[in-house]
């Protein structure tokens, strides 16, 4: 005998069969609700009701799904021919198109519809909760209730109450994400929410370093896939969700935050959004696509080198011992003395600051100036990242790339840049995610989870930061906001305080 199962709700409704309705609408109905699925397009419900069915039968078909989970599934699986057939539902989460007009519109017209029990959720992604729910009679029935694309994947849901909302509908709808198998995380009424208010950070500081020439798309995300261990480079993921996407959510989140300069989107996707240059999707975007295959250009090989001149470090260099010993392990000749001979490599390994500055700072030639990132541990990457100045001579720049080659780990060699690329994109991710906690948009572990989740990075933000060191970030951010005189890089007060008092940036204050 099947056991049925207990759900919070027993019916509810999903309108808007595209992806996201059939991802709600499938886990809904595993969790034991009877779902009625509704689109203003009568086609689209057929096509979702069969593409649902199928993901069913090839759960079946892997032995995932019994027999009788199977028929049970596709039971409660209903089409729903008209809006008034939602009307006994005691949840219904909108799927449709991401503009507040229409929305507001819609759930003007569903609560004349519904009980007044019904819960309604809308999924929005970047719209105020409060501004949908404004014109309803009863604001208290209704939260946002954020699923991310591919829905039976993609485990995390943010549950937003807005301004007039029952906490016991969130309390509920918190419960009923458990029950679906999703991680619930609860987020305040703010621009982005979560997951795309954390998620700035990424792409938008490294088109910032793409635009500034410091490197290529290619180069940058190698760089941040082999030294932070991020699945997707930048570039990759935005040509995997698409220009058509991510850009407007770039620019929404920015003027929703009154052109916050955290959030600055770019010229170069609003150039490639006009162009059609949208990704993968349409076969042309960071990278040219060929049957799905991205063309990816090779690496610079590394340098022949006959002659290789000593090596100077700086005294200033982070992670000192760590780079003399990596150098000694190369087989460099190191020199010891408090200033480099005029034949020596100089190498300096600053947080923040540029290349040029420190040569500038420490009265080095900046001929023979060479720099390296060590923010993270040597032995804990994949790649190391070197960078030059403008008057770095191309036999100093190949002997650096030669010498720090030799044990086979591969090396990027980009221009200058303060904080590199991995330093910019880790402390910006860091600091954005620092003011989400400073804003009590969520608790610290809530971010974690969302991000981990949602976003798929190696580590929750906070983590990154204390693993890193928060002193360190901070130190980082200061002298980007230095080098380049920008706002951006001011650093949150959350990151500030803990960072100056040696507290952990997860902490909460009693």
């Amino acid at each position: 005998m099947m056991r049925v199962m207990s759900t919070t709700y027993s019916i509810v409704g999903v309108v808007g069969a595209g992806a996201m309705g059939r991802g709600i609408a499938q886990i809904a109905a595993q969790a034991g609700s009877t779902v009625r699925l509704f689109d203003m397009q009568p086609e689209a419900i057929r096509k979702a009701h069969e593409a649902i069915s199928a993901q069913w039968d090839k759960l079946a078909e892997k032995g995932r799904v019994s027999p009788e989970q199977l028929a049970s599934y596709k039971a409660r699986l209903q089409p729903a021919n008209a809006l008034k057939d939602l009307a006994d539902c005691d949840l219904v989460i909108e799927a449709i198109v991401e503009r507040l007009d229409i929305k507001k519109s819609f759930f003007t017209e569903l609560e004349g519809i519904v009980s007044d029990t019904a819960v309604l959720a809308t999924n929005t992604s970047s719209l105020s909760v409060t501004a949908i729910a404004a014109p309803l009679k009863r604001p208290q029935r209704f939260a946002g209730y954020h699923f991310f694309n591919p829905v039976p994947l993609m485990k995390v849901v943010e549950v937003i109450p807005g301004l007039k909302t029952d906490p016991k509908v969130c309390e509920d709808l918190t419960a009923y994400a458990k029950q679906m198998g999703h991680t619930p995380v609860t987020a305040q009424d703010t621009p982005g929410f979560i997951v795309n208010h954390a998620g700035r950070g990424y792409g938008t500081e490294a088109l910032r370093v793409v635009g500034e020439g410091v490197a290529d798309f290619a180069t940058i995300d190698r760089i941040l896939r082999d030294q932070v261990g991020f699945k997707l480079g930048p570039f990759e993921l935005m040509d995997l969700t698409a220009l058509d996407v991510s850009h407007p959510v770039m620019e929404s989140i920015y003027h929703q935050y009154y052109e916050e300069p955290r959030y600055r989107p770019s010229v170069i996707t609003a150039q490639r959004l006009a162009g059609g240059v949208y990704g993968k999707k349409v076969g042309d975007g960071f990278y040219a696509y060929v049957n799905g295959a991205a063309q990816v250009p090779a690496e610079q090989a590394v340098p022949q080198v006959q002659d290789m001149p000593p090596v100077w470090v700086s005294s200033r260099a982070a992670r000192r011992a760590d780079l003399l010993q990596l150098l000694k392990d190369l087989g460099a000749k190191i020199e010891t003395g408090a200033s480099p001979s005029p034949q020596a490599l100089s190498i300096v390994a600053p947080l923040g600051f540029d290349v040029t500055t420190v040569a500038v700072v420490e009265r080095l030639d900046p001929a023979r100036t060479v720099g390296i990132d060590m923010l993270f541990e040597d032995r804990g990457t994949r790649r190391r990242v070197l960078a030059t100045n403008p008057a770095t001579r191309q036999d100093m720049r190949d002997a650096a790339h030669a010498l720090f080659a030799r044990d086979g780990k591969p090396v990027s060699v980009i221009r200058d840049s303060g904080g590199f690329v991995t330093q910019r994109v880790v402390a910006t991710i860091v600091n954005i995610a620092s003011d989400i906690c400073q804003q009590q948009i969520c608790s610290p572990q809530d971010l974690e989870t969302a991000v981990t989740l949602g976003l798929g990075y190696p580590m929750g933000p906070l983590s990154m930061g204390d693993k890193l060191g928060p002193d360190n970030v901070l130190e980082t951010l200061f002298n980007l906001q230095t080098v380049y005189g920008d706002p951006r890089y001011r650093p949150s007060a959350w990151l500030r305080r803990r960072g100056a008092i040696g507290l952990s940036l997860m902490h909460q204050e009693a």
